[in-house]
């Protein structure tokens, strides 16, 4: 798989406080990639860093195949764009003055992609009007087309639909697909409403405590969430025999336990179990959300 920001062992220490502590990532060229931790679990500071706006203490990253060291580096960060925190716009500017700065900053020699910015993050219409007179969601969507002015391959997004409200939410949301599906754009994206977040990842990964606790796709996490029966029985080589003449989908977790991926009907489970000398200890429906599944890898606490 072709990764477009790695990082390896990568620490970042403040007076004997470890923020990151020999974190680990991937991120997949072309995915959403969501960064699920608590407060204080390392999510900005690993961005932060990726931005460079800090250096790490030890360890190290890639962007674009280009080493966190290499004289280069910086090469790869004209390839990236970014809203860390609260996005960096002029308030007494307008719109378009303000992608226009960011082109002089940038160095672009022409500012005739400010109307199509504008367009794409749906503010073509706000003409004079001064960014200090945008709605929360506005602002929040000015801020990606400024990160966009120098074309980035890769997206990097600091809670951006922290404190929007419903349809400041949807609209973000709408603008991060178009972005990823119609441009290519590989987006890493924090977020504490982790229900958001769910409807934009492709990939995700857990932080806690400024390690990586785990690296998991949406595909898989859809899967190990799925809807299911979880079965307790004395035999499960007996169990595996039953569903399989019943037809139905089911993983075994052990020697004592299954997950069954159908409706069943428990007494009539049971009977055909029991004829075969085996016995239905429990069974429990199982449905997890993306919250659950992470308070049930970290331990619990907030999430945010």
């Amino acid at each position: 798989m072709d990764y477009i920001l790695t990082a390896s062992s990568l620490w970042k220490s403040y007076k004997g406080f470890h923020a990151l502590s020999g974190l680990n990532m991937r991120v997949p060229r072309g995915a959403v990639y969501g960064l699920v931790g608590r407060n204080g679990a390392g999510k900005t500071t690993l961005i932060r860093l990726i931005c460079g706006l800090q250096a790490p203490t030890s360890g190290n990253y890639t962007l674009f195949g280009l080493d966190s060291q290499s004289r280069e580096i910086h090469k790869a960060r004209r390839r990236m764009g970014a809203v860390v925190e609260t996005p960096s716009i002029y308030l007494d500017l307008s719109a378009t003055d303000n992608i226009k700065e960011q082109y002089r900053v940038l160095g672009v020699p022409s500012d005739d992609g400010a109307g199509e910015l504008l367009e794409l993050v749906g503010l073509a219409g706000t003409g004079k009007k001064k960014a200090r007179n945008f709605s929360l969601g506005m602002r929040q969507r000015l801020g990606i087309a400024i990160a966009l002015a120098g074309s980035p391959d890769l997206l990097v997004l600091d809670e951006p639909v922290n404190g929007l409200d419903p349809q400041g939410i949807i609209e973000t949301r709408e603008l991060i697909l178009k972005l990823n599906r119609e441009r290519q754009i590989t987006v890493l994206i924090s977020s504490h409403i982790l229900d958001e977040l769910s409807r934009l990842a492709t990939h995700y990964g857990f932080i806690d405590g400024g390690r990586m606790v785990k690296e998991i796709s949406a595909h898989e996490l859809e899967a190990a969430c799925r809807k299911c029966l979880r079965v307790e029985v004395t035999d499960t080589r007996v169990l595996a025999r039953v569903l399989d003449g019943m037809e139905v989908e089911y993983k075994i977790l052990s020697d004592g336990q299954a997950d069954v991926y159908a409706q069943v009907n428990i007494s009539q489970l049971s009977r055909a179990l029991d004829a075969q000398g085996c016995e239905l200890l429990s069974a429990q429906e199982r449905d997890e959300s993306l919250e659950s599944y992470f308070v049930n890898l970290v331990g619990g606490g907030s999430h945010a």
